[in-house]
């Protein structure tokens, strides 16, 4: 969290956690495996949300709202992070063969395009309209930069979303 994937040394690690370098490297023994465990304890203490929770909302206008508050709550108390991941993720996925997606967008896009009762292209438009909603960088973009309020940047999407099926 303090300088992010790319520029974490075993060294410093070590230092950090008080041991040797071998130490660190007898519990992980490349970086893989490091990531991997940095990741599982930070995911732990915070989890992202739960896209199943939504499935009871009948409504998809209110599941894509009620998805992407809390996605965007999620963001904001984990900004600090997910900006040094994605600001290193380049590095990092050449090194660990990383997803080009993060893990928990495929199953929320699922979730909030059910419903909709499109086919075809605008099925499609849809679904990219919500992976695009679901960003971190729309996100930022929304609420950080152009200082949008929390509602405002979810109905916002909600009317991107409504537009990528009536197009």
């Amino acid at each position: 969290m303090t300088v992010g994937p790319r520029d974490t040394t075993v060294s410093a690690i070590a230092e950090r956690a008080g041991v040797e370098r071998l130490t660190v490297y007898r519990h992980f023994p490349d970086e893989k495996s490091l990531f991997a465990a940095c990741t599982a304890h930070y995911m732990s203490l915070h989890p992202l949300p739960d896209p199943r929770s939504w499935t009871g909302i009948h409504d998809s206008g209110d599941r894509l709202r009620r998805g992407l508050s809390e996605q965007y709550a999620w963001f904001a108390e984990n900004e600090r992070r997910q900006a040094s991941i994605l600001r290193d993720v380049e590095a990092v996925r050449a090194r660990h063969s990383l997803p080009d997606r993060p893990p928990f967008e495929a199953p929320a896009v699922d979730v909030l395009a059910s419903g909709w009762r499109v086919r075809g292209r605008a099925r499609e438009r849809l679904r990219s309209a919500i992976g695009h909603a679901l960003s971190f960088y729309t996100w930022r973009s929304l609420e950080r930069e152009q200082k949008l309020a929390r509602s405002d940047a979810v109905e916002l999407m909600v009317a991107l979303a409504v537009g990528a099926v009536r197009m």
